[in-house]
């Protein structure tokens, strides 16, 4: 069994207190909680290229921006096609399962995920907000045409609408894009109806989307987490920070609560 610092030790004993207590919880995530899914974080895929520009001269966040893929989806595609080849097979990990098990003790349970990977949805968790998409649906730019996209495999570089020809796209925010408004309102719609306590898991919290309902809550003395082994702007506001891996710290958590990792049997879909 791990031995942790006194400090994480009272932090997670804490936390588990709160979550007895507590009969809704928000979970904020980024890229960092599926990293134990063997997934990388956001400056991981840019780290895919490492710092450097791509073929066509352009940083990773250009290739895959909305103003690139108006005028050159192809590129914008070929780096989305390498993207979903170095994650695919993914499966959710111990976070999100644990994440998802909660669902059992808890009247609510709210996942706002930056990531479009599809993996809180497969752990089993049924309130999800991907406010940057889901890279397993495929919309066309010209007509109503939608589809689901498995994998990448085989494809023509740029996809094309098997209706009208044009030119297809993953149904997610590129860099550069507006965020969706509709999800952004249900946050709004849920936080107004309240929550026990709120995580930040895996993310840098650098976007005021995803720290501002951290900040909302310690401002109003709603229980908050940062679960991060890197300090964001957000460790020295939260009411406990656990600089600890996501898959480990929720299933400290989970066994402490005396719970166990709900097992989900599904095809793993690919990731971004």
């Amino acid at each position: 069994m791990t031995t942790y610092s006194p400090s994480i030790e009272a932090a997670l004993d804490a936390v588990v207190e709160e979550l007895r207590h507590a009969r809704s919880a928000l979970f904020i995530t980024g890229a960092g909680i599926s990293a134990d899914s063997g997934l990388p974080t956001y400056r991981g895929v840019g780290g895919l290229y490492e710092g450097d520009l791509t073929d066509e001269g352009l940083s990773i966040e250009e290739a895959l921006s909305g103003e690139v893929f108006s005028i050159r989806p192809d590129i914008t595609w070929k780096y989305l096609i390498q993207i979903e080849e170095n994650c695919r097979g993914a499966q959710p990990n111990a976070a999100h399962r644990a994440i998802s098990r909660l669902e059992e003790s808890l009247d609510r349970v709210m996942v706002f995920t930056q990531n479009v990977d599809g993996l809180h949805r497969q752990a089993g968790s049924r309130e999800v907000i991907e406010i940057h998409g889901n890279l397993q649906a495929l919309i066309c730019t010209s007509c109503d045409h939608e589809e689901a996209a498995p994998d990448f495999a085989g494809r023509e570089i740029p996809p094309l609408c098997p209706v009208c020809g044009a030119v297809l796209r993953p149904k997610v925010v590129l860099f550069g894009e507006s965020l969706p408004e509709e999800e952004l309102d249900y946050l709004i719609e849920a936080m107004q109806d309240g929550f026990d306590i709120i995580f930040s898991i895996g993310t840098s919290s650098v976007f005021p989307y995803i720290s501002q309902p951290v900040l909302f809550a310690a401002r109003n003395g709603i229980p908050t987490v940062e679960i991060n082994p890197a300090r964001t702007p957000l460790s020295d506001i939260v009411d406990y920070y656990l600089p600890l891996g996501a898959a480990e710290a929720m299933s400290v958590i989970l066994a402490r609560l005396g719970l166990g990792p709900k097992i989900v049997e599904s095809i793993a879909p690919p990731c971004l």
